[in-house]
């Protein structure tokens, strides 16, 4: 899933998202909170629909924790989940 055209987005989703302060204008970012898909889907040039597909892997994936407040779903990574994939990958899975 991340050896695709698509699968470079979402490898540069998850960049960003590593600090989002440098990636995303203050006004699109909520520290504690996350990234909406409408600062991602201006980031990477495509509809909202879209960075919505590549978020929605991701957090199914468990790499993306999301949180919802009212209309707007937020995204941040989950460290401890990265860290656990990149673990297994390092032994070989």
């Amino acid at each position: 899933m991340l050896r695709t055209p698509a699968g470079q987005r979402r490898l540069d989703i998850l960049e960003w998202l590593r600090d989002p302060a440098a990636h995303f204008p203050e006004h699109r970012f909520v520290p504690e909170t996350g990234v909406t898909s409408e600062a991602v889907a201006a980031k990477l040039g495509v509809s909202r629909q879209v960075a919505d597909t590549h978020l929605e892997l991701l957090a199914g994936m468990g790499l993306l924790r999301v949180r919802r407040i009212r209309l707007r779903t937020y995204y941040r990574r989950d460290e401890v989940r990265i860290a656990e994939v990149a673990r297994m990958f390092e032994k070989g899975w």
